[in-house]
């Protein structure tokens, strides 16, 4: 096939993706829209018939923070913060501590150092590249 240059660009800008969008497209029962898609899929997920109403509209705030921290670092990097590793209990966490000082001081008391490259051992910035003298 030859192509002029500008319809060339337009149809290879087409199959680049929008930023932050997903690179995996579904077809057919497992599409967005697909009528099946709630019988189909796991978390029964799907376009329905008829909503079930709210009861009161939560705020951008309350639907950004449906899940807390450490139910974020269980599902991504599957560390379960909530479970006890001795006894298999359910852990509440009571405190968060992220100021380096502090954490600093803390692992210094227990005669621990920090990982390296981790937050509290940053390396000093360096002036951005030159030309070569």
């Amino acid at each position: 096939m030859v192509f002029e240059p500008v319809d060339f660009i337009a149809r290879l800008a087409a199959l680049v993706p929008k930023p932050r969008g997903s690179l995996t497209r579904y077809h057919g029962l497992f599409a967005p829209n697909s009528h099946a898609r709630e019988q189909v899929t796991p978390a029964r997920r799907g376009r329905r018939t008829r909503r079930p109403p709210e009861k009161e509209p939560r705020s951008e705030a309350e639907r950004r923070g449906a899940m807390t921290w450490a139910q974020r670092l269980r599902r991504v990097f599957l560390i379960d913060l909530e479970t006890c590793s001795a006894c298999g209990g359910a852990v509440r966490v009571i405190a968060s501590i992220e100021d380096p000082a502090v954490i600093g001081k803390i692992l210094a008391h227990l005669g621990e150092r920090p990982a390296p490259g981790g937050p509290l051992l940053r390396p000093e910035p360096r002036a951005p590249p030159g030309p070569e003298a």
